[in-house]
């Protein structure tokens, strides 16, 4: 059977219906029917009770499915980490999950309630997402693992099946297993999960990743990093204690990055301006004026420089927690792209110095703000200095023709950036032509 495919990040945080069983009997200790039956409505539960539905759905898709009992057992033992066998109490697979479908039949999803117009979701195609699903059970079940039978089973499934009820399984046997997953398969797990409208944590929560060494010129990530990232985070008002909040920034890293990059991505940011030569001062209007005074450093006594010997020291602290083999460093400045920058933010220089960041409460002149980041181009680093100009055309509101916003996304691919930076940072600022 084809199920119909849900929005599931807005009703599951993670894993759902029958994976979601198989995993919380793979955790219990020597669980007997009752407790598997306590799993069963407590995954029945979720959603407000719509997680039954999905039980429901799961539960039929292998009943319908005609698979011999062998091949669904294989899997069954492989998801539960062989600590639930029906066998033990006297029953084959069929007749458990007879049991389970009896108390949890198929049934309508309840409708949401929206309140707007709402594109219909892209559809993946069945046959497409089986052999997605199939494919990558394949790359697992060429390792030399122990669940290499149970993997094969798995195949069949998804093949007779759902692709989708087959993406879970898998996932939740290479979790319960701990099975290597590269970096390489890892992003496609990830897109298939994007695909089925599911949330990241159903993928990435317990899997045994094999991450790249933690490398900050790397850009798996799609949006902002960096310092300029840390300015969003802390736009709009914020209590102390401030390294708490920076430590969610260091911390910050996105799913498809090494853990500790975002970390290492603040540093590298930090150090630069440090080592460069603008004065403590530049830098307090520096930061006050793309976080559009979000954190009021000059009011908690502390001045530019102070603010970023603080950055580095929560970067460096995140980095021992989640790298310790790795040792902060500063690549080389892209001199290159100086003048494109300098260009780039000259010509909407008059634009921005009729302008004030935080107008009603200790405003800093626009003015002050351009020569600010003039300053990080020309003696810091160019690409610091261009996602510190996105963030202020942000947060001074400057309306932008459609050839600004094309040249601006030319310069974020000529920098490296990932497809969603420049988009993210001011595509709402593009005017209708």
């Amino acid at each position: 059977m084809t199920r119909r495919r849900e929005r599931y990040a807005e009703l599951y945080e993670d894993d759902f219906g029958l994976s979601a069983l198989t995993g919380m009997l793979a955790s219990a200790t020597a669980p007997d029917v009752v407790r598997a039956l306590e799993c069963a409505a407590e995954v029945a539960a979720g959603s407000e009770g719509e997680g039954a539905v999905e039980l429901g759905v799961d539960i039929r898709c292998l009943l319908d499915s005609g698979l011999p009992d062998g091949t669904l057992r294989a899997a069954w033992l492989a998801a539960t980490h062989e600590r639930f066998d029906p066998a033990d109490f006297g029953m084959d697979l069929r007749t458990w999950l007879t049991r389970l479908a009896d108390l949890y039949p198929t049934r309508p999803l309840k409708r949401r309630r929206v309140y707007w117009p709402e594109r219909p979701p892209p559809e993946l195609a069945e046959d497409e997402l089986r052999e997605a699903v199939i494919a990558e059970i394949r790359v697992s079940a060429s390792l030399p693992t122990t669940v290499a039978e149970a993997l094969e089973a798995l195949e069949d499934i998804t093949r007779e099946t759902d692709g989708e009820l087959g993406f879970r399984l898998l996932l939740r046997i290479l979790k319960t297993w701990t099975v290597p997953v590269g970096k390489e398969q890892y992003d496609r797990l990830m897109e298939l999960d994007t695909k089925l409208r599911c949330s990241g944590p159903l993928v990435y929560d317990g899997l045994d990743i094999q991450w790249l060494p933690l490398d900050p010129a790397r850009r798996d990530r799609s949006g902002d990093f960096g310092v300029s990232a840390l300015a969003e985070r802390f736009s709009g008002y914020w209590e102390p204690p401030v390294r708490e909040g920076l430590a969610r920034g260091a911390a910050a890293d996105d799913s498809a990055e090494t853990p500790g990059t975002a970390a290492a991505m603040l540093f590298e940011d930090a150090f630069r301006l440090l080592d460069s030569p603008l004065s403590a001062d530049t830098l307090t209007t520096l930061w006050l004026a793309v976080s559009d005074r979000g954190l009021d450093i000059d009011q908690l006594g502390m001045d530019g420089r102070d603010f970023l010997r603080l950055v580095a020291d929560v970067s460096e602290d995140r980095l021992r927690d989640v790298a310790p083999s790795y040792t902060p460093a500063v690549g080389p400045v892209r001199t290159a792209l100086t003048q494109p920058v300098l260009e780039a933010i000259g010509e909407v220089t008059p634009e921005l110095a009729t302008r004030t960041v935080s107008a009603h409460r200790l405003g800093i002149p626009g003015a002050a703000a351009v020569e600010a980041l003039r300053e990080v181009v020309t003696h810091a680093d160019p690409s610091l200095g261009y996602r510190l100009f996105l963030r202020l055309l942000n947060v001074l509101s400057v309306p932008l023709t459609v050839a600004q916003y094309a040249g601006y996304r030319t310069l974020g691919e000529q920098f490296g950036y990932g497809a969603d930076h420049v988009p993210d940072a001011i595509e709402h600022l593009v005017l209708e032509s």
